[in-house]
């Protein structure tokens, strides 16, 4: 316990300690999660508590116990702790009864044993302590593994009053020899088992008990009657959570006795309540919530005149006008009731006028109904407590509120006031909640000032356009919480009358203005002052040290800057907890304004600036920090070196200096050596350099190291496992790390988290180097390193592991057809290794990988088919197979409505695209390029309606784009090009909008885990500060497209792609024009049609292409003017129209059009004008020159008689050529000759070279 020698000498001032008033010895002492469970299981040396001979109560819960050391159980202190009563074991790892039974050998004196949530603990060897444990009379068994055979070990308890046996897996069968025994029994609980009916029979014997729970099991009440016969003193009876009916009410009134009853959440109308209200005369609580009433069980309930909480929460309850007649009968009869719960119904505003007959409530839930205040209600003089949250009421109901002079909490919240009438007479007024509210005015606000007993306000998500200083006048008011509400920057300047305030909470109030230098300043005994999240900008005013009670400051999130040390912050000589984290200020390296804050434990200035120090070196600071974070405070390199005052703390529990510059400082080991209790360090980013040097000594408490992005080399210690014995976290990523994972973890239990990627590691890895089956590892990374030989197929059946990168390493051979991956797999990552073989079945198999997320196996050497349980694994929304050698037809008959990312480019998958793809509705990334995929785009391609890039390049397609293709309004990059697609272009696709999104561009992992470390230990004296990260696996999944651009091939991904739009036609057979309502493609950056048979002009509308950057149209049959307005395309870096027919003057030099060379335009031979060579002058004569705006024949000459021409000439040259053949033998012969030779030449150069070509495509 950190902090008890530190709050003071004396131990009975410490906390879980209990001494006697008179000897000042121990007589309680607690040590519930004392010990971190991380550390694996505790085996236990009883005679470290023989110094306590008075203890009479001992909590030992939740500390990974399973067991006490031979001879060294209790038994040790049968002598000694004679008055030890109470002992306390739950939540531990008591795996067996032969683990429990090795710990009680003594203690005879025991009256409480809670054995609670041991898990494993079935209970069997129960007997046997039973005869130890003479005087045992509360007994815990719950939330452990016990089944019916437990009852015949209990039998032994002879003194036993309570025994809990809740969520086990009892039956209840049996359960009567224990009845028969157990005559002292008064408590019993039986609850979240699967008992059914059978079970009363089985309790009849139990004639002493008093309690009994049997919420959530399979009851009906079948049978109940019989046991009400025989439990004469039952007084205290749960039913809840079970399918009991109406029926069950006249089993019950035989239980005379029965002051409790609880019947939520079954299946009960109310009818037939009546009968039980005549007979349960003693009854004092009854909860009915969670059932299916309606308004006819108010007369049901009149006769119920004892009763004293009343819930009916839940229901279907109306109050219409039937029913408000009987809810009047209903205040009449109930004269006792002190708390009713009428929330969650449908209650409308008729039902409050007849609240005043319920004299003697002293709390009313009204909340979730429909109430708008349009009548006021009064009457309850004594009622103490008000709920009226998510109504909607407005401000009419204030005033009859008046009248409620003992009311203490009310709650208001998330109704429609405006704030027009003042809350008023309400002088035992505690707490009051307003959060979610409206108040465009101030009356209500400022009548809260007279409210003399006020101490705790919560308006916080309200909207408040005035606020007024009537609050202020409030002498009580001691916690004000209006975080997230919309308030006036005046607000902090008016604040300062209120003398009494303790805590003040205003995150995320967007004052959007400097802190005033008065008012907020003058509240002497503010202990609490949160200010997160508020756009604050300019200094820190002077006036902030006049704060000499605060404690906890937390000004983070905001915009303020000048130097910290020039601030008055270091008059704060209370403070503990400092947080300015995300601002501009400037933050000396030393820390030497805050060297005499004593009281400091948590400092934290993330994301600021750190600059040099004074000259002079300030004396040993008088603080003791826990946590000191800093990270990200260095945009450039920092010359002053690494916080040196560090070196005189020996207490710090976390350290986070990550993403900063401290170029060329060694590591400082000494951050180990200094601190014993350190937990947690994060050196992220650092720019350290040089070995990791580990302490001579353990650090016993150390459970996250993070020194990934450093320049740290040389190898991991084999020790590294008994220096931190209880690492949890351990994360070295990207690093110059050589050699092999230490053996030693391999042993490691506590180990869960572990990133080695991107370094220079090399070695063959076998088992000893991973953890084991049962480890707690759930994510591993050794991306990017060097590892070599065969996969560890033992890592792929840990019980806990989740995340498995092995990418990029050179793990060889054939994977098992036969290998699986334990059921806790998400993500799995083998890819860019040397991998052969099929693929693996059991990795997409849904029944023994139930939470998939991802498996990436592309860029290895697999072939053969793809399995179709890869597209049949439940969950699954990433699948990249991509680069290997597969062959076949894509699967069919699956159904795979989670998957998104489908990524199979580069491999030698042939046939159509089945019926079965139109499944993958959520479908985002579609990457089929380099294949050998045949037929056309089937009609159902839009019902892949999130599609945003579809990939088909380089395949045999063909066939004309179905126009259901413009339907996938989402789709971004639309990539057919190398195929034999043919038909007209789709005027259709200018729909696309091309929107940037996010899901194209990564994948989020699937887990997240909070590195909170041992909270008790860490946070003792800081209270509730916790200071918790989130890890999460470093997934480096970044979609990548290759798209043909700019004249070259680029890799689109990250940030860019998510921008990135195109569209790729190339290389096909499409012909007609292109259509003029493709200009409407505002969004595009990359548009290619080279290479097809298109005609006509180029359209005039693509002047409307604002955002394009690439624009090839190169090699097609085009003719007319190039259109002068596409000078005005500013972002055009690529521009081709080369190979076509086009004529007139080029496009203006200007713009983009300015740096084009001669290749833009090469193969027009009517085009004219610079960058050309030809001049216009040259070519034009003013008789042929046609005007700017005339397109109407394409250009200087009529291509139809040139093509008429053309055909009549080449038909006479044929005819001529025959006739010469025919005539002459010899010429004739030599023809033959010369065309076998042609063919026999041709035949070689492609064999020879397709072979080479299908190495390459391999």
């Amino acid at each position: 316990m950190g902090d008890w020698v530190e709050y003071s000498s004396n131990c009975c001032e410490w906390s879980r300690i209990e001494c006697d008033n008179t000897t000042r010895r121990v007589i309680r002492l607690s040590l519930q999660y004392a010990r971190d469970q991380s550390l694996g299981d505790w085996v236990l040396n009883a005679s470290l508590f023989l110094p306590f001979k008075e203890l009479q109560s001992l909590d030992l819960s939740g500390n990974g116990l399973v067991g006490c050391s031979e001879n060294q159980g209790f038994e040790v202190l049968s002598s000694k702790l004679r008055k030890l009563e109470v002992l306390d074991l739950s939540e531990n790892r008591f795996n067996d009864d032969k683990s429990i039974l090795s710990c009680f050998n003594g203690l005879s004196a025991l009256k409480s044993l809670d054995l609670s949530d041991n898990i494993e603990v079935t209970g069997s060897g129960l007997k046997v302590l039973s005869s130890r444990l003479k005087k045992l009379e509360n007994l815990g068994l719950s939330w452990n593994q016990c089944n019916d055979s437990i009852f015949s070990s209990l039998t032994g308890f002879s003194s036993l009053k309570s025994l809990d046996l809740s969520a086990n897996q009892l039956t209840g069968s049996g359960l009567k020899v224990l009845s028969s025994r157990l005559k002292k029994l008064e408590n019993l609980g039986l609850s979240w088992n699967q008992c059914n009916d059978s079970i009363f029979s089985s309790l009849t014997g139990f004639s002493s008990l008093k309690s009994l729970d049997l919420s959530a099991n399979q009851l009906t009440g079948s049978g109940l009657k019989v046991l009400s016969s025989r439990l004469k003193k039952l007084e205290n009876l749960g039913l809840s959570w079970n399918q009991c009916n109406d029926s069950i009410f006249s089993s019950l009134t035989g239980f005379s006795s029965l002051k409790s009853l609880d019947l939520s959440a079954n299946q009960l109308t109310g009818s037939g309540l009546k009968v039980l209200s005549s007979r349960l005369k003693k009854l004092e609580n009854l909860d009915l919530r969670g059932n299916q009433c309606n308004d006819s069980i108010f007369s049901s309930l009149t006769g119920f005149s004892s009763l004293k909480y009343l819930n009916l929460s839940r229901n279907q309850l109306t109050g219409s006008s039937t029913g408000i007649n009987s809810f009047q009968v209903l205040a009449s009869g109930l004269r006792n009731l002190e708390e009713l719960d009428l929330s969650d119904n449908k209650f409308n505003d008729s039902i409050l006028s007849s609240l005043s007959g319920f004299s003697t409530l002293k709390s009313l839930d009204l909340s979730r109904n429909m109430f708008t205040g349009s009548t006021g209600f009064n009457g309850l003089r004594n009622l103490e407590e008000l709920h009226l949250s998510y109504n909607k009421l407005n401000d009419s109901i204030l005033s009859s509120l008046s009248g409620f002079s003992t009311l203490k909490y009310l709650d208001l919240s998330g109704n429609m006031f405006t704030g027009s009438t003042g809350l008023n007479g309400l002088r035992n007024l505690e707490t009051l909640y307003l959060y979610s509210n409206d108040f465009k005015e101030s009356i209500l606000i400022e009548s809260l000032g007279a409210l003399p007993s006020l101490k705790t306000l919560d308006a916080s998500g309200s909207k408040f356009k005035h606020v007024g200083k009537g609050l202020c006048n409030s002498t009580s008011l001691e916690e004000v919480y209006l975080d997230y509400s919309s308030l006036p920057a005046s607000f902090l300047r008016n604040i300062g009358p209120l003398s009494t305030l303790k805590v003040l909470s205003l995150r995320g109030v967007d004052f959007n203005s400097t802190l005033p230098a008065q008012g907020w300043c003058q509240l002497k005994n503010l202990e609490q002052l949160f200010l997160f999240r508020n756009n604050l900008k300019g200094v820190l005013p002077p006036c902030l040290g006049n704060l000499s009670s605060l404690r906890s400051l937390d000004l983070s999130d905001n915009q303020l800057e000048g130097n910290i040390a020039s601030s008055h912050l270091s008059h704060l000589t209370q403070l503990e907890y400092l947080s300015v984290s995300y601002n501009h200020f400037q933050v000396p390296i030393s820390f030497g304004s805050f060297m005499n804050l004593s009281n400091l434990k948590f400092f934290e200035c993330d994301n600021n600036e750190l600059i040099a120090a004074p000259s002079f070196q300030p004396l040993v600071p008088k603080f003791r920090l826990r946590v000191f974070s800093a990270s990200n405070c260095t945009p450039k390199p920092l010359e002053a070196g690494f916080p040196n005052f560090l070196q005189s703390q020996y207490d710090l529990v976390v350290v986070d200096l990550s993403h900063n510059k401290f170029v060329g400082e060694p590591f400082p080991s000494w951050l180990f050596e200094n601190n014993t209790k350190l937990n947690r360090l994060y050196l992220r980013d650092t720019s350290f350099r040089g070995p990791l040097q580990l302490p001579q000594h353990p650090t016993p408490n150390l459970q996250t190291v993070d020194m990934s992005g450093n320049n740290i080399h040389g190898q991991v210690a084999r020790n590294i496992c008994s220096i931190f014995p209880r690492l949890k976290n351990f994360m070295m990523a990207n690093n110059n790390l050589t050699g092999c994972i230490p053996p030693c973890f391999g042993n490691m239990s506590s180990l869960e988290y572990l990133d080695l990627s991107n370094n220079h590691m090399s070695c063959e890895l076998h088992e000893h180097n991973l953890p084991t089956v049962g480890s707690s590892l759930w994510s591993l990374k050794l991306s990017n390193n060097n590892f070599n030989g065969r996969l560890p197929l033992s890592v792929f059946n840990m019980t806990h592991l989740a995340y498995l990168f092995l990418d990029g390493n050179k793990f060889a051979g054939q994977v098992s057809g036969t290998f699986s991956l334990a059921s806790s797999f998400s993500w799995f990552d083998i890819s860019n290794n040397l991998l052969s073989g099929m693929l693996p079945r059991g990795i997409g198999n849904s029944s023994t990988n139930p939470f998939a997320q991802a498996i990436d196996l592309s860029r290895n050497q697999f072939e053969g088919t793809i399995p179709i349980e890869y597209f049949n694994s439940f969950g699954l929304e990433f699948l990249d197979l991509s680069e290997n050698n597969l062959s076949g037809s894509l699967p069919l008959g699956f159904h795979a409505s989670d998957l998104r990312y489908v990524h199979l480019y580069r491999n030698q998958l042939s046939g159509p695209l089945p019926y079965a793809f139109c499944n993958l509705s959520s479908l985002v990334i579609f990457d089929l390029g380099d294949n050998n995929l045949t037929g056309p785009i089937p009609n159902w391609i839009d019902s892949l309606s999130e599609l945003s890039i579809f990939v088909l390049k380089s395949n045999q397609f063909n066939g004309k784009l179905p126009h259901q293709l413009c339907l996938l309004r989402k789709l971004s990059i639309l990539d057919l090009s190398e195929n034999n697609f043919s038909g007209l272009l789709p005027s259709c696709l200018s729909h696309l909008n091309f929107t940037a999104s996010d899901e194209k561009t990564s994948v989020e992992p699937g887990r997240i885990s909070r590195d909170d470390g041992s909270q008790e230990e860490i946070f003792a004296s800081i209270g509730s500060y916790l200071y918790d990260k989130t890890v999460m696996p470093e997934i480096d999944v970044k979609i990548a497209v290759e798209l043909t651009a700019k004249k070259n091939f680029y890799t689109y991904e990250g940030g860019i792609l998510r921008y990135m739009s195109a569209v790729d036609l190339s290389c096909n057979r499409f012909t007609g024009e292109i259509p003029t309502e493709w200009g409407n493609l505002s969004g595009i950056y990359s548009l290619n049609l080279s290479q097809n048979n298109l005609t006509g002009l180029i359209p005039s509308s693509f002047f409307n292409l604002k955002n394009i950057e690439s624009l090839d149209l190169s090699h097609n049959n085009l003719n007319g003017r190039i259109p002068a307005q596409l000078v005005e395309l500013t972002f055009l870096a690529v521009f081709n129209v080369s190979y076509n027919n086009l004529s007139g003057r080029t496009p203006e030099m200007k713009n983009q059009f300015g740096t084009f060379d001669e290749s833009s335009y090469k193969g027009n031979p009517l085009l004219c004008g610079p960058p050309l060579q030809n001049s216009c002058d040259k070519t034009e004569s003013p008789s042929a020159r046609v005007p700017n705006d005339f397109n109407g024949d394409g250009g200087f000459i009529d291509m139809y008689s040139f093509y008429a021409s053309f055909g009549v000439c080449y038909i006479i040259a044929v005819l001529t050529f025959a006739a010469v053949l025919c005539i002459n033998p010899h010429w004739r012969r030599r023809w033959f000759y010369f065309i076998e030779e042609c063919i026999d030449t041709c035949y070689c150069f492609l064999a020879i070279n397709f072979r080479k070509l299908s190495r390459f495509r391999r």
